[in-house]
């Protein structure tokens, strides 16, 4: 197992990664069943890296049916220590137009069904949300785009706030959201990164921005029609981007706090954990 994998997390549209040099395919079983989709394996420019598309291929998986700790687990499992995570969002700030990108710093977590943690169930632990998003990953995308400049406007931080769906939102929701102090909204990204910092997982997303929600007084109100259309625009930009950090991360290795969460987390002693809840812990631990 190699312990400092980059792993990527494919959003809507991006269903693999181009270039993977000598891919393989390996389908992983966790505690919390299987991920979203086999996990394929390769390397980029000499740096090893996984991939796992969110929404399976085929695109068969509604946000909430992803299954969230089963993908998380599994990448931790074979060794991965960064996570790139790609998803399409909405504006919700006039400024921030459809096709730019977004390299969000904060997350409002509005999702109402689905499990946000691996704890519980007699093990007790409360890491630290107040900075969700790790610095060396989200650098790490700002200068990625960067070095790809030219393409599309990025906004280097922002929020965004995560709701259950399926379903789009109505005005009056969009209006709360904007009154929230959200920059972008989408339906992925949480408890994502949640479950990597429990994993102690440094995260990072990168949000293209396929719509306006249904705010603007003279834009059009999302409909998945364009919004798709709109994301396979910028796929082979976030292609580039992505790889491009990939290749910083794995190349630098750089240490972040996400990767010591657990150590002032875990109010359970350890010593009294045993059986499969123990053998969870040492995974999310290592």
């Amino acid at each position: 197992m190699n312990n400092g994998l980059i792993g990527v997390i494919g959003g809507s549209g991006l269903y693999q990664l181009d270039g993977l040099q000598d891919h393989r395919e390996e389908v992983v079983e966790t505690p919390y069943g299987r991920p979203s989709d086999p996990l394929r394996f390769g390397e980029l420019d000499g740096v090893p890296l996984v991939f796992l598309a969110r929404h399976g291929q085929g695109h068969r998986l509604l946000p909430t049916e992803v299954p969230y700790l089963a993908n998380i687990y599994a990448l931790k499992s074979v060794g991965v220590r960064y996570i790139i995570s790609v998803s399409a969002v909405g504006s919700l700030v006039d400024g921030i137009a459809p096709r730019h990108v977004v390299v969000p710093d904060q997350f409002i977590d509005l999702t109402k069904r689905r499990k946000s943690t691996f704890f519980g169930d007699g093990v007790v632990a409360h890491v630290s949300m107040a900075q969700p998003v790790s610095a060396v990953v989200r650098t790490a995308l700002v200068n990625a785009h960067t070095h790809h400049a030219g393409a599309t406007t990025c906004h280097p931080t922002g929020t965004y706030l995560c709701i259950e769906g399926p379903q789009f939102s109505s005005l009056a929701e969009s209006l709360y959201y904007q009154a929230l102090g959200a920059s972008v909204i989408g339906m992925t990204n949480m408890p994502e990164a949640k479950l990597a910092r429990e994993a102690q997982i440094a995260y990072g997303t990168l949000a293209l921005v396929t719509d306006y929600d249904c705010w603007h007084p003279r834009e059009a109100n999302v409909e998945a029609a364009s919004a798709l259309e709109n994301m396979a625009h910028n796929v082979a930009l976030a292609q580039r981007i992505v790889a491009t950090a990939a290749v910083e991360l794995g190349r630098q290795r750089p240490t972040c706090d996400a990767h010591t969460a657990l150590s002032a987390a875990l109010v359970t002693p350890r010593e009294s954990v045993a059986g499969e809840r123990r053998s969870i812990l040492d995974t999310l631990s290592r």
